[in-house]
């Protein structure tokens, strides 16, 4: 499948429906996000595609077919960078919640096989390996309600409708457990803050890594998520460990 000869996939709202249930049920089984992904995305892979190729750092990515992930798996090369920069708190982020750039990638091998233009490719591959980047720039943990607001965020990011879709059944889910909190308005702040901030997919994370965090959040208009923050007792009883614990 080629850019020129590429035809959206109809949207698979069953499939997407099971893959949702079976994510509340097991929130730490991440193929089952990439199993919504693929049967909601629709024309909005193919439409924000184009919108890279057309920006300059997206065009100079693939022109000098860069793989995001080849720096991201470089864990060595990444402790060496100074205390209070993105990638030194890349790296502190993954350590510390025992995850990997290339589990992520093995998780979701089954949901890139369609790709015979291989900018296509290195697009989508650049898009899901910078997923946790997001996660550390926005101040968004990986605990329950930390992973609602930052598909939130995508959604306002990417127009992508599987991560609307498991933003409001995350943020229903978690309002349910945890009644009285504000899960609804964390999400939508999550949302709107990924409205006014910049196209995080267009950017030069190569070079952001070598940056003051906060210099990168400034630059990209990030503000802080505030309600999110407030939630202590939610995002302790979310984590993955805390949710593990739970069953």
């Amino acid at each position: 499948m080629t850019a020129t000869t590429y035809e959206p996939p109809k949207m698979e709202f069953r499939k997407a429906w099971r893959a949702l249930n079976a994510l509340i049920a097991d929130p730490e089984d991440t193929s089952q996000v990439f199993t919504i992904m693929r049967a909601l995305t629709g024309k909005s892979f193919y439409k924000q595609y184009l919108k890279f190729r057309k920006n300059k750092m997206g065009a100079q990515v693939l022109e000098e077919k860069r793989n995001l992930i080849d720096t991201l798996v470089d864990r060595e090369a990444l402790k060496q960078y100074p205390e209070g920069t993105l990638g030194k708190a890349y790296i502190d982020f993954m350590i510390r919640e025992g995850i990997s750039a290339e589990g992520l990638a093995e998780i979701s091998e089954d949901s890139y096989d369609e790709f015979e233009d291989k900018d296509m490719e290195r697009y989508a591959f650049r898009t899901r390996d910078m997923h946790d980047l997001w996660h550390v720039v926005t101040g968004y943990g990986r605990d329950g309600l930390g992973e609602v607001c930052v598909v939130a965020f995508s959604y306002a990011q990417t127009k992508q409708l599987g991560f609307a879709a498991i933003a409001l059944m995350g943020a229903y889910d978690f309002s349910r457990r945890f009644p009285g909190n504000r899960i609804f308005r964390a999400a939508w702040q999550a949302y709107r803050i990924g409205r006014k901030a910049e196209w995080f997919t267009g950017q030069d994370w190569e070079h952001l890594l070598t940056l003051p965090i906060e210099d990168v959040r400034k630059m990209l208009k990030v503000q802080t998520p505030d309600i999110y923050l407030e939630h202590d007792e939610v995002i302790a009883n979310t984590r993955p460990e805390a949710l593990a614990a739970a069953e």
